[in-house]
């Protein structure tokens, strides 16, 4: 079966060749139905080898094996977690493809397929970067996601904003791709290797006395940048709402869905693998990065999401909020909260995509996001309400939901004061995604006054020929299903067990956690979906009490939009990092 693993990237990448070869010759359903064979046929590929994947699958891509214990050829790993990401980014490829069934206006430049060929090079890279097993084609399908993603986001090139987006995008996540490419430089220089496992290997072996020194810290503080900037941390995380504002709404799907998962799916693959042993980052300074990292990156999203009326913009930075609390799971360093994360991204992942599908519903029914201006408009589309507010709840982590699985073991595993980070922030987005509900959808209280700081979301131009006069079948049966999905990690008997079992046979050396539901993590999930539905309450029915203070106006003046403050906090955020491990070095 290890043969197959080289399949996950080949069939998007060669399916996309095809339909750029042939694209301009093909009627237009052609390439869409291609796009969807192809998608969830690599993804049914990645489920089956998922079914087989103990013990690991490796597979040294060509043949190039090693030699006297060196290599130079292209390792791919197919464990739990990696086989696990590439199905769950195939299978939300094939729901953006399917979402965006004869969705755009016209294709670029008369090419049919270019479109659906760009979704599939970005499920090739998403594969890629899942299964590499060295970092230097880690870093390979890395940098192919950000071009590919660049290239989505701005795929209306006739919209100004959507150029602006994808510049900043490209900019930023291109620096972080520069940052870790020297990481890995500098840990060849220090083991003349690159696959993970060697490279942790040879740090051991290298490790003086007092642990690590300012290359194996300049070298962590570079690679994790790279990833940080993938998965949206603040202080990295100004391109994700820019680029989820203006980018089509399947790509926002992917996004938000896929690939800011996979940012910190890559921060624990790359910790575990090269960075645990004695040569690398002690566990306690990685622990204190990652955790005030994470708790600052969810503070920030959540109160950013409350202040936004754009709703894309707000789902982006629900998304960061998010990001922030799988990183506290992650830097508690236990196998139960690598399981509570790993779940949490699952169910995140589908009720992510939905909510960005039900907006995108409302941009091409009504050629508007701006909640303040839908006041009320959308009280027809009972199906998309329904999801919208079911996808609140959801966020929120109501039982028996998979985010409410998810966050429950994490939340027991982090134990203490970082609870309420989890339910302080999966309540206060759950609370805008609802007070968008009651409002939008059901018309409740009157409608806000502007307070200038907001970006409006008024202005936003359909992604369709003209405005939808009914929502196609498409658009509300994809979101159902993602939802269905997310509902499916939580209830389906034994897969949190087996999620676990996964990940710690990766991660863990093997040790047990138990993963189950618990009557203080169901009360917990209760409390956050409490606390979103007052949030909501209040914010509709005393619009003045959920305006922007002027005290949080400097906090949303970050959001700048100009490419160079957000590399500033690129190194700001990078020299964080670095400070907030420099006692590894220091105690040496």
């Amino acid at each position: 079966m290890h043969h197959l693993l080289p399949l996950l990237v080949a069939v998007p990448l060669l399916g996309a060749a095809l339909l750029v070869a042939a694209g301009r010759r093909l009627p237009r359903i052609a390439t869409e139905v291609t796009g969807c064979v192809v998608s969830g046929g690599t993804g049914a590929l990645a489920v089956v080898l998922l079914l087989h994947s103990t013990p690991p699958l490796t597979e040294w891509v060509g043949g190039w094996l090693p030699a006297g214990g060196e290599s130079v050829g292209i390792l791919v790993v197919g464990d739990g977690p990696a086989l696990g990401f590439a199905a769950l980014a195939s299978l939300l490829t094939l729901a953006a493809l399917a979402y965006s069934w004869r969705y755009f206006a016209a294709p670029a430049h008369g090419h049919t397929g270019a479109f659906t060929a760009l979704v599939l090079v970005f499920q090739g890279a998403m594969c890629g970067f899942a299964l590499a097993g060295d970092l230097f084609n880690a870093f390979v399908f890395f940098e192919l996601m950000s071009v590919t993603a660049y290239a989505l986001t701005g795929y209306r090139i006739d919209d100004a904003k959507a150029v602006q987006g994808a510049l900043t995008f490209g900019v930023v996540t291109s620096l972080g791709a520069y940052a870790m490419l020297m990481g890995i430089a500098l840990l060849y220089a220090r083991t003349g290797e690159l696959a993970m496992t060697e490279i942790g290997r040879g740090l051991d072996t290298a490790a003086g006395p007092g642990g690590p020194d300012a290359l194996v810290l300049a070298s962590f503080v570079l690679v994790l940048t790279g990833l940080l900037v993938k998965s949206a941390a603040v202080p990295f995380h100004f391109w994700l709402p820019d680029a989820h504002a203006v980018a089509p709404t399947p790509v926002c799907m992917l996004l938000s869905g896929a690939m800011v998962e996979l940012g910190a799916y890559g921060v624990w693959r790359v910790y575990g693998t090269v960075f645990s042993g004695p040569g690398g980052i002690p566990a306690a300074d990685l622990t204190r990065a990652l955790v005030t990292l994470g708790a600052l990156t969810a503070a920030t999203g959540a109160v950013m999401c409350w202040y936004q009326r754009h709703i894309k913009r707000l789902l982006a930075y629900s998304t960061v909020a998010h990001t922030g609390l799988f990183l506290v799971g992650l830097g508690v360093l236990t196998p139960e909260g690598d399981d509570g994360v790993a779940l949490y991204l699952l169910g995140h992942a589908g009720v992510k995509a939905a909510l960005f599908a039900c907006a995108g519903a409302l941009l091409d029914r009504f050629g508007s996001v701006d909640e303040h201006a839908l006041h009320g408009r959308a009280r027809r589309l009972r199906a998309t309400a329904v999801m919208f507010a079911v996808g609140a709840l959801a966020l929120a982590g109501l039982p028996p939901f998979g985010t409410a699985l998810g966050k429950a073991v994490t939340e027991e595993a982090v134990g203490g004061p970082l609870t309420v980070v989890f339910v302080g922030a999966s309540a206060i987005t759950a609370g805008a995604v609802l007070r968008v509900t009651a409002r939008v959808f059901l018309g409740l209280g009157p409608r806000p006054r502007d307070t200038g700081y907001e970006t409006s979301g008024s202005d936003e131009e359909p992604e369709t020929s003209g405005l939808l006069r009914r929502v196609p079948d498409t658009m509300t049966s994809v979101p159902a299903v993602l939802l269905a999905a997310a509902l499916a990690v939580g209830v389906v008997p034994g897969f949190g067990a087996l999620v676990a079992r996964s990940v710690n046979e990766a991660g863990s050396g093997g040790a047990h956690a138990s993963v189950h539901w618990t009557a203080h993590g169901a009360l917990l999930g209760v409390v956050s979906t409490v606390l979103a539905v007052a949030l909501a309450g209040l914010a509709v029915t005393r619009p003045r009490w959920a305006a922007a203070p002027d005290r949080a106006a400097p906090l949303r003046r970050l959001q700048s939009g100009h490419v160079g403050d957000y590399v500033a906090w690129l190194l700001v955020g990078a020299t964080v990092l670095g400070a907030l491990a420099l006692p590894a070095v220091l105690g040496g």
